[in-house]
């Protein structure tokens, strides 16, 4: 059985998802680089090991990526989920867990990468928005899409309620993507997402909610 780890910077609503839906692998570890982190007190409630690895801590970034890959490597992960994990990493630590390093982000990427999706969203007028799972790379946000969910942008939108309905759907993929790749059915092969199971072969999955 696999080991995973999963970095959070705040209350880990997604960590929170991914734990509740008993992935086929063991959480080694709940890691933030923030002490006051709530979701470390939720983890730790059921039992599930924390960790704490301070940003304020180190002079710099590379000095933070070195003690958090230690960290990491402490465990024994062969998966690292980011769940709300709010800083940005360094090119080496990317490169180091290269295809066993995920992310969700909430919009259809590659539109509005970085921050205040939801906003952007309805600013630039788009009919639909939506949430993606992909595997890391250096350059922020671009990484290969493993699966993504659209929901429709409704005309009485607030951030808020856009934001709320993505969330969901959020909780849903992340799971899908965690468990295809602790499964073995979900990989990263030459720069692509290589997606065998039953039902699917091929590319990244889209998954669409009823109604939308």
């Amino acid at each position: 059985m696999k080991n995973y780890v999963i970095l959070i910077s705040g209350r880990g609503s997604n960590m929170q998802a991914l734990l509740d839906a008993r992935l086929p692998g063991t959480c080694s570890a709940v890691i933030s680089n923030r002490p006051d982190a709530a979701g470390l007190a939720w983890a730790a409630a059921r039992g599930v090991p924390t960790a704490v690895v301070d940003h304020k801590a180190f002079a710099s970034r590379e000095e933070f990526d070195t003690a958090l890959t230690a960290e990491i490597e402490r465990r024994g992960a062969d998966l690292v989920l980011l769940a709300g994990f709010m800083r940005v990493l360094g090119e080496a630590f990317v490169r180091r867990f290269e295809g066993r390093l995920v992310n969700i982000h909430p919009s259809l990427l590659p539109a509005f990468p970085g921050l205040h999706t939801h906003e952007a969203a309805l600013q630039t007028g788009v009919r639909v928005h939506g949430c993606t799972v992909h595997f890391v790379t250096p350059a922020l946000d671009c990484g290969p899409i493993i699966v993504q969910a659209v929901v429709p942008v409704l005309a009485d939108d607030t951030a808020d309620l856009l934001g709320a309905r993505v969330l969901a759907q959020e909780h849903l993929v992340y799971r899908q993507a965690a468990q295809g790749i602790l499964e073995g059915r979900c990989r990263l092969e030459a720069g692509r997402v290589i997606w065998t199971s039953d039902t699917t072969t091929g590319a990244a999955v889209l998954r669409v909610p009823a109604g939308a």
